[in-house]
């Protein structure tokens, strides 16, 4: 498939109220008369963020990156397929001040420990490891904060989590930093684009 026909069967999955700051459909159909590809993968992805989007939607980002080799788009779509498995979590994340002395990456290549509360059947504190997306920047600071997202490895260690509750990071012995849940949901249905 061309990047228009792929970019196409992506926006006729999304409703076609959808509307962005950026545009709404009809204005991703316009840039693609255009070959505006990499402007009409944009405002898909941006529309997406205002309606659930299930795997399909995303695999088909993703392809259309991939073919415009477009390397941190094609990492955003990949993360937001695997949101579509697992389930969106999106947290306010404050790092300690100090307990870093390099910024963290924020395209979803750090996967620190959490404390989210469970214990193992010693009664020990179990961490779970979750991938970490960091929003609207390339790197959070040492000492920073920020919204962040978060891809659990074993989503089912972190369902008792509701927004609201405060979990924190570890890299090493003492806590790294500490984010409060601002936004969960459930995986998304499976759609096949074939």
């Amino acid at each position: 498939m061309s990047t228009t026909e792929i970019l196409v069967a992506a926006c006729d999955l999304l409703p076609r109220e959808a509307s962005a700051t950026g545009g709404t459909t009809a204005d991703v159909r316009a840039y693609l008369d255009h070959d505006e590809w990499e402007v009409a993968l944009e405002l898909l992805a941006e529309l997406a963020g205002t309606h659930p989007m299930p795997v399909a939607f995303w695999e088909l980002l993703l392809t259309a990156a991939r073919q415009l080799r477009l390397g941190r788009a094609a990492a955003w779509c990949r993360w937001r397929a695997a949101e579509s498995h697992t389930g969106i979590l999106r947290c306010e994340l404050a790092l300690v001040p100090n307990a870093r002395r390099s910024p963290i990456p924020g395209a979803g290549t750090l996967r620190p420990f959490w404390d989210v509360g469970s214990h193992d059947p010693n009664h020990a504190r179990a961490l779970r490891i979750a991938a970490l997306w960091v929003e609207d920047v390339p790197e959070l600071a040492p000492g920073g904060t920020a919204t962040v997202r978060l891809l659990p490895l074993e989503p089912s260690g972190w369902s008792h989590l509701v927004v609201g509750d405060t979990i924190a990071m570890h890299e090493a012995r003492p806590v790294a930093g500490t984010a409060v849940i601002l936004e969960m949901h459930g995986p998304q249905p499976v759609i096949s684009h074939s």
